[in-house]
């Protein structure tokens, strides 16, 4: 699942995987609201690529939604954002399984989604 507030970031990462043949079944919303909706409706991803800076609902908000929730708190975070403060940095890879900063080079988010799914 993508979790962002902009949709050139979705169509690009999707693109991304599309291109590079992986084999994974994507779903995207664009705030953790739309997020929400999606799991409460039982479409768990194994994997959540979650932006920090988004309207109605931020990233580190849905962020405790999730891991308090005992069906979902399993799934895996990659923080993706645009944030590169070390407060940001150092909470994002404390509570997440990466933090990747925008803009983000191709082959390396492939890779560290790959790295986070094997875990």
């Amino acid at each position: 699942m993508i979790v962002d507030d902009e949709p050139d970031i979705i169509y690009a990462i999707e693109k991304v995987l599309e291109i590079k043949k992986a084999r994974y079944d994507i779903m995207s919303a664009k705030n953790g609201i739309e997020a929400l909706k999606l799991l409460k409706n039982n479409e768990i991803p194994d994997l959540i690529l979650l932006d920090i800076m988004m309207p109605e609902m931020n990233g580190w908000i849905l962020y405790d939604k999730i891991k308090n929730k005992e069906s979902w708190k399993n799934i895996s975070i990659i923080f993706l954002t645009a944030r590169k403060d070390k407060l940001a940095v150092d909470a994002g890879f404390l509570l997440g399984d990466d933090y990747i900063t925008k803009p983000f080079d191709n082959m390396e988010l492939i890779n560290r989604i790959e790295i986070a799914l094997k875990k």
